[in-house]
């Protein structure tokens, strides 16, 4: 089965997909929140789930330098088991610190401009979620 990476804001969510063998991370889309609430993307993420086969998703943990949980943690983590209650998916969190400034940092480096890196950012963020998690949980069954 495959697994869902987000990478979730209070206005847009990252998304990636992993391949069946859980080897890479590709990105699929940012969902755009209108409201103030990322619980109103739970119908959109749903949906993806259906359609990619997954059955697990990997929600970003943005940790302090330090490795303590700070308040958009919190929200990270409320969100994670609200969206697990809710769909009833295997959620995983994966320490994303810095994700977002390296996602920024390959798309100057690929030359991409201000605009576009502002539509894909999030999208990136979450390959790179994925692929970490994915990197990660593959060498402990080696």
């Amino acid at each position: 089965m495959k697994i869902l990476g987000l990478d979730v804001g209070m206005k847009r969510i990252g998304v990636a997909v992993s391949d069946e063998l859980g080897w890479t991370a590709q990105g699929i889309e940012t969902i755009h929140i209108k409201g103030e609430d990322p619980v109103e993307s739970f119908g959109r993420i749903a949906e993806l789930m259906e359609e990619h086969g997954a059955d697990e998703i990997v929600i970003g943990l943005p940790k302090n330098m330090d490795g303590t949980i700070g308040p958009r943690g919190k929200q990270c983590q409320d969100f994670a088991e609200q969206i697990s209650s809710k769909l009833g998916a295997d959620v995983h969190m994966y320490d994303e610190r810095l994700t977002t400034r390296a996602a920024e940092r390959t798309l100057i480096a690929a030359d991409v401009s201000r605009k576009k890196r502002k539509k894909v950012v999030d999208k990136v963020a979450a390959v790179m979620i994925l692929q970490g998690y994915l990197e990660q949980n593959n060498s402990k069954l080696t």
